[in-house]
């Protein structure tokens, strides 16, 4: 998908959610898995990006972060706050990818996702972000994954639901085409 993206839009970037780096050069055997998705993305495709809400990821990913086009948001520095926001939105080119894995969020709000970690963004500080790129940038694709559903509650659900029916409103707030690909 960010691969296509990248191929009809010039000067992308991709905006990631996320509790994990997922730059991992393969995972269980294979390239193409949760845990290195942004690895084909910004060292195949060299499509630079911005992680937000990161708390875990693996000492190989450590080691390549400075040979990567990405800037890493880190949960501990900005949870509970939104100063950040500005920062990480100007690091992002004209045209973005929004990538919202849901464990980027606290387990608490979302609790069923395969690869919960403690921690994470919080209702608020997420909807100010997705705002705030809708008004200063052009996201031209989105996706939200890791979503689990079960049978104990539909408050996650309705949460994710919520998610993406909010930043789709922001997108197309005003009726100027932004994400149209026109």
């Amino acid at each position: 998908v960010i691969r296509a993206h990248a191929e009809k839009f010039h000067n992308i970037s991709i905006l990631q959610i996320d509790a994990h780096a997922d730059l991992r050069d393969e995972y269980d055997g294979t390239p193409h898995s949760h845990a290195s998705i942004m690895a084909r993305a910004v060292k195949d495709l060299r499509i630079p990006a911005v992680q937000v809400g990161i708390r875990s990821l693996s000492a190989d990913e450590a080691l390549s972060l400075s040979d990567l086009p990405t800037r890493i948001f880190w949960a501990k520095d900005i949870v509970g706050r939104i100063d950040w926001i500005d920062s990480a939105i100007n690091s992002l080119t004209e045209n973005v990818y929004l990538t919202i894995d849901i464990d980027g969020l606290d387990p608490s709000l979302v609790p069923t996702t395969g690869t919960p970690e403690p921690g994470g963004l919080g209702w608020y500080e997420l909807l100010t972000l997705i705002r705030k790129l809708a008004e200063k940038r052009r996201i031209v694709g989105m996706d939200l994954v890791e979503f689990a559903k079960t049978d104990n509650s539909d408050a996650p659900a309705f949460l994710c639901a919520k998610l993406v029916y909010k930043s789709l409103a922001y997108i197309f707030q005003d009726e100027t085409p932004k994400v149209r690909g026109k």
